[in-house]
């Protein structure tokens, strides 16, 4: 192999290694919107106080569109690497369902 072929390969491994680094930070911070959203949705389930109720569901709200912002960038992540079928991503990171203040009676 020529020094020219072998600097290439090396070029092309490096390149290699770091598309697969970013698409796992891409993960990652999916990963940890996902968990922040769903933290959220079972404090707002375990409150019975209306004011609380509504102040978690407002930071719910905003954990929940952090959430989608971090899924459409691991897709647009996996597009840039080829990768055309997302439905891997859906059944492991499914978006956070849209919430409501749980009103108990008192």
């Amino acid at each position: 192999m020529s020094r020219l072929q072998e600097t290439h390969r090396r070029i092309n491994a490096e390149l290699s290694q770091e598309k697969a680094a970013a698409l796992g930070r891409a993960g990652e911070r999916l990963e940890a919107a996902l968990s922040h959203a769903a933290e959220l949705s079972r404090r707002l389930d375990a409150t019975a106080n209306l004011e609380e109720q509504e102040r978690l569901l407002g930071e719910y709200e905003s954990a929940r569109l952090r959430a989608l912002h971090a899924r459409l960038a691991l897709l647009i992540q996996r597009e840039a690497l080829g990768l055309r079928q997302h439905k891997i991503v859906d059944q492991k990171f499914p978006e956070p369902p849209r919430r409501t203040a749980a009103r108990r009676p008192l």
